[in-house]
């Protein structure tokens, strides 16, 4: 029964009034990408355009992003839920709301916001609710938070597109939520880039093998 109790709380959101409690100091991050060597933090190149995204355990999904062409800079933190500032164990806890995400800053001229969506869907699998594959928990949910309109028209046109493929090939729903970006707290240093520094480290990001329709994804 305890077992039972410790996996449902896991995998339901917390009401806001019964999060942990805020806290104002910020988490203190490096100063440059351990892997690009440009700054973590804002402000970032004029132009560039941002997006915020959870698939899982975000070691294994920071990776699979500043891997791609145009990604100007990557970042693991928490967001889409209540407790500002917090710690990773507080987000392991259930009891923030939180999600475990990763920041990509991305050159709209080299790549497009189709590419990094295609990305996600194909990285992990999107029908699990709240876990990724033995990852149990509200932080593991799949998620895509967004900026601006065009991201979410695009954000929802990809999902409906990718669940038409995945309806024909006998998987369940997709639970990604689509919603917009609200605060995006970074995880502590030791989080940031961790497979570079860590190249024997747990990856748990895992597709489904089957490929979302990036080039036709048309508004």
């Amino acid at each position: 029964m305890f077992l039972f109790d410790m996996l449902k709380n896991k995998s339901s959101l917390p009401k806001q009034e019964d999060a942990l409690k805020r806290r104002d100091q910020s988490m203190t991050v490096p100063e440059k990408h351990y892997v690009k060597n440009v700054p973590l933090t804002a402000p970032f190149p004029e132009g560039f355009e941002k997006i915020v995204l959870g698939l899982g355990c975000f070691w294994g999904a920071e990776r699979a992003f500043w891997q791609m062409d145009g990604v100007y800079v990557t970042a693991v933190g928490f967001s889409a839920g209540f407790t500002k500032n917090p710690t990773y164990r507080e987000v392991c806890s259930g009891q923030t709301g939180h999600n475990e995400v990763v920041l990509v800053v991305y050159d709209p001229e080299k790549t497009t916001v189709q590419q990094i969506i295609g990305k996600f869907f194909e990285s992990h699998n999107p029908t699990q609710g709240m876990r990724q594959g033995n990852d149990v928990g509200t932080q593991y949910r799949s998620g895509i938070y967004w900026f601006s309109q065009e991201q979410y028209n695009i954000a929802k046109k990809m999902k409906k597109d990718y669940q038409h493929l995945l309806d024909a090939k006998g998987f369940d729903v997709i639970t990604t939520e689509i919603q917009k970006a609200g605060p995006f707290y970074y995880a502590e240093e030791e989080h940031q880039q961790y497979l570079a520094k860590n190249p024997g480290g747990y990856c748990g990001l895992g597709g489904i093998g089957v490929a979302c329709p990036v080039g036709v994804t048309k508004l």
